[in-house]
């Protein structure tokens, strides 16, 4: 199945079910300390924080700490944006800050426009965020389309 029917299915949940959706589908799993594309050591489903060379830890561990990483992600979406927005939207700049960290999202033109009320805009920028280590990576470019595609969801009519 594709990721986005996947997604269909959980959007009317909110924002934390679209990132447990999204998030293992685009970082996967591993159980042991990897270095992602630009040398993070990295495990599990994307965390970073504490992770050292030669760290193996459980799936339970991996679910906690998906959860926690959510959450902050979810946070950081939640202190930076000044204006209303979708659940899904927010799940869509979500997995932004969890990708690329607040910082980034803090320094961003996506964040600016989602604040100046300019929707189109700010969904257009995902596509600049596809580049790690200076170079185009192919699963940056199809997650940033899927963030794209959640940033412009509209709900069907009831």
């Amino acid at each position: 199945m594709d990721i986005k029917q996947k997604l269909l299915g959980v959007i009317p949940a909110g924002a934390v079910a679209i990132l447990l959706t999204l998030l293992p589908y685009f970082e996967g799993v591993s159980l042991k300390a990897y270095r992602d594309s630009v040398g993070v050591w990295t495990i599990c489903y994307g965390h970073t924080r504490g992770v050292t060379e030669g760290l193996v830890v459980s799936m339970a561990q991996c679910a906690a700490w998906l959860e926690e990483d959510i959450r902050i992600a979810l946070d950081a979406v939640d202190r930076n944006v000044r204006v209303p927005i979708t659940e899904v939207e927010r799940a869509a700049l979500g997995d932004f800050v969890f990708n690329l960290g607040e910082p980034a999202l803090q320094r961003s033109t996506l964040l600016r426009l989602v604040n100046a009320g300019r929707k189109v805009e700010a969904c257009n920028e995902y596509q600049r965020w596809v580049n790690a280590g200076g170079r185009k990576l192919a699963g940056l470019v199809k997650r940033r389309n899927v963030d794209e595609w959640l940033c412009r969801y509209k709900s069907p009519p009831p």
